[in-house]
């Protein structure tokens, strides 16, 4: 959940990892009442993003219901150690950074970060 930027942070998304908000419901047009500020009509009800086999789903919390994401993170595996690199690097643009990018025992490219959004990420790319 975001804390009223998921329009934002799926537009990063789509261009971090190449793929597409396939479904988007603003508050405005979601049937039901949701106890939510009448300038919240814009933000995210419900999106779904999908960028090959990856599928995830976000929204807007109005205000006062959002937390602050913890206790997770979102893994994102490849194999390719400059595609690791390059979305490191979005990821990490107005993030921050818990382990930099580098090799493990375990993997060719490796990192935790939190974008700017708030959503925690593990970037695992595998060793050959």
């Amino acid at each position: 959940m975001f804390d009223g930027r998921c329009e934002a942070a799926f537009r990063l998304y789509e261009d971090c990892f190449h793929g597409k908000t396939v479904f988007q419901m603003t508050y405005e047009n979601a049937p039901g009442d949701f106890d939510a500020p009448p300038d919240w009509g814009k933000k995210i009800f419900h999106a779904t993003f999908e960028a090959g086999d990856m599928k995830f789903s976000g929204g807007d919390q109005p205000p006062g219901r959002y937390q602050k994401p913890q206790g997770f993170a979102m893994q994102y595996s490849l194999s390719d150690p400059g595609e690791a690199e390059r979305i490191f690097g979005v990821l990490a643009a107005n993030g921050t950074v818990q382990m930099p990018l580098q090799e493990t025992f375990w993997a060719a490219r490796f990192a935790v970060v939190t974008d700017e959004f708030g959503i925690p990420w593990v970037i695992n790319c595998e060793k050959g």
